[in-house]
């Protein structure tokens, strides 16, 4: 059964500081805290939910509230934390528009390099090709090295392949409603074509979009969970 369960998880991580004793306390969503005399700050803290097949879940709060570290660490992405992650199913995220890519690549190859970097069966390979290019419209683009397209070129991309790539478990970070108005009204209709079946996890400022689209919904408020609401 595809479920996702978090037990009181929590991650601390080290403040760096350029000038030395100098803390922004508004450029970190946590609290500060002192671990055995070097500053932290409590990026997470007793973060505990539990979702099951068919549900999607949004992520809300201020900037630095935890959204995008909380999916990084269920990502695997963010190691070290405490407390207890339990995934049942195969889990992609597209967590960042460059993350995995290999810049001087072709879209083409990149497309391959994530088939092979998620044990997609070879016989997929073509099928997953073809998708991408059609929902992103990177067709006459395909044998271009990846770092000549634009952000927006990269959007779709790293989109289109995290749709594409049968996930049970998905997470999406905040990126996704940054595009322009077609792609959002693109990408908003093709996770309703899948999402029922699988679990989403999407992170956004946007919370029209959070409330039609997600049955459950945390707002994070500096690494803590404010407020759980089931939406639907």
């Amino acid at each position: 059964m595809v479920s996702i369960r978090t037990e009181n998880l929590s991650l601390l991580l080290p403040v760096v500081n350029k000038r030395k004793g100098k803390v922004n306390k508004s450029k970190v969503g946590g609290r500060l805290v002192d671990v055995n005399g070097r500053l932290h700050v409590q990026a997470l803290d007793n973060i505990s939910f539990e979702l099951n097949k068919g549900d999607r879940l949004g992520l809300v709060g201020h900037n630095g509230s935890g959204k995008s570290t909380l999916l990084r660490v269920l990502a695997g992405i963010y190691p070290g934390y405490d407390g207890q992650i339990q995934i049942n199913g195969k889990l992609g995220h597209a967590l960042n528009i460059r993350l995995g890519f290999r810049p001087e690549a072709t879209c083409r190859r990149n497309i391959e390099l994530k088939c092979i970097m998620f044990d997609v069966p070879r016989h997929e390979y073509k099928r997953i090709e073809e998708d991408v290019l059609e929902f992103t419209g990177l067709g006459p683009y395909i044998d271009q090295p990846i770092n000549t397209f634009s952000d927006g070129m990269l959007t779709r991309l790293a989109f289109g392949l995290a749709t594409s790539i049968k996930y049970q478990i998905l997470l999406l970070d905040e990126w996704i409603g940054a595009g322009d108005q077609a792609f959002r009204e693109a990408a908003q209709t093709r996770m309703e074509s899948f999402a029922s079946a699988e679990i989403v996890i999407l992170a956004s400022h946007n919370r029209k979009l959070i409330d039609e689209w997600c049955n459950k919904i945390i707002e994070l408020e500096h690494g803590t969970i404010k407020d759980f609401t089931n939406n639907k």
